[in-house]
């Protein structure tokens, strides 16, 4: 069990152990998820770079520039509308 304690302004560090396990660094946002009134649940918001890495590359699939975007989202935006 790892613990923590509370500062006078309510601030919490969150011990390094828990921080390399859930993979959070400094700026990254966590959520709280009460479980009654005694316990509450910790867990990372945000991913890192590695965990999205590629996710939206596909092989042999060429680049798309902002401007191709754009006119695929306003594409679907008028067929979705018809």
């Amino acid at each position: 069990m790892v613990t923590a304690t509370m500062t006078s302004k309510g601030r919490i560090t969150i011990p390094r152990t828990v921080r390399e396990s859930l993979r959070i660094h400094s700026g990254d946002r966590v959520e709280i998820i009460m479980h009654g009134e005694t316990e509450a649940l910790m867990r990372p918001v945000t991913r890192t770079i590695d965990q999205v890495f590629g996710r939206l590359h596909k092989r042999g699939q060429a680049g798309k520039t902002v401007a191709n975007m754009n006119q695929a989202i306003r594409s679907r935006l008028k067929s979705a509308k018809s």
